[in-house]
């Protein structure tokens, strides 16, 4: 599967604007809030009109959230659709409903005799094109219905797998029953699935216990600002901090496409 970029020639490209504040906003998004409701803080503390996300984080998982801001909004489907990177620990001999901590124990196995090189075999399985199944928690919708909503009233119902991109899945460290590891993958790719599905593979089960986004296309954490002292910021300050729309099309997200517009 070729890499997932973005194609100018079929997006719009964003509208020229002397708006300091039409842009996008590296967030370093704390576990415990959603994604909707970081945007929703920072459209009420900054009494903005129009802000959204570029790629939803789960409550639980911290790191990088692309804050798009006025006109920077229009640029949703392009962060949506880039590469992610992500550093994660998955925890063996649990697997759950959810397949993250959040969920209800469903099995508990013995994990003693797994080892670093099993695990390695196994995230090696998991690489390149694979046809990933939708957990019944993801906001994919069927029949305009997200899964998530009927999780909740305790329905499981039939879902196509989707193919995705796993294009490095590495082990970071290993003490049991705790695997860290990195993940680079393509878009629409669910991290607690992989984890789960390793687990599946070694016997014991496993489910994703903490998740960090760190580069989304070609931006990264280490440029983001932590959402707790975005919050303590008046507008100047944050217009600051803010990539503006002349500087993501001819520069940052031109790096991430691999091509001009025509």
């Amino acid at each position: 599967m070729p890499d997932s970029r973005f194609d100018y020639r079929n997006s719009p490209a964003p509208a020229r604007s002397t708006n300091p504040y039409d842009g996008i906003l590296l967030v370093d998004k704390p576990s415990g809030p959603t994604s909707h409701d970081i945007v929703a803080a920072i459209r009420s503390h900054f009494r903005f009109n129009k802000v959204g996300h570029g790629g939803t984080l789960d409550p639980q998982a911290t790191g990088l959230l692309v804050i798009l801001l006025g006109k920077g909004t229009k640029l949703s489907n392009r962060f949506a659709g880039s590469d992610k990177n992500y550093e994660g620990i998955m925890k063996l001999g649990v697997s759950t409903d959810s397949q993250d901590a959040q969920g209800t124990v469903l099995r508990e196995a013995d994990f003693s005799q797994v080892t670093p090189e099993q695990i390695t075999a196994a995230t090696a399985k998991m690489t390149g094109d694979i046809m990933q199944m939708p957990p019944m928690v993801s906001a994919v919708k069927i029949n305009g219905v997200p899964l998530y909503k009927l999780a909740r009233k305790g329905e499981t119902i039939e879902r196509e797998p989707k193919l995705i991109h796993v294009y490095e899945f590495t082990l970071l460290s290993f003490t049991l029953p705790h695997v860290s590891f990195f993940l680079r993958c393509s878009k629409g790719t669910y991290v607690r699935t992989l984890c789960s599905d390793i687990g599946d593979s070694l016997g014991c089960g496993a489910h994703l216990e903490q998740l960090r986004r760190t580069r989304c296309g070609d931006f990264s954490i280490e440029d983001a600002v932590p959402f707790d002292q975005v919050m303590k910021m008046d507008l100047t300050e944050l217009a600051g901090k803010i990539i503006g729309l002349h500087k993501i099309s001819s520069g940052a997200l031109a790096v991430i496409d691999g091509a001009m517009p025509d």
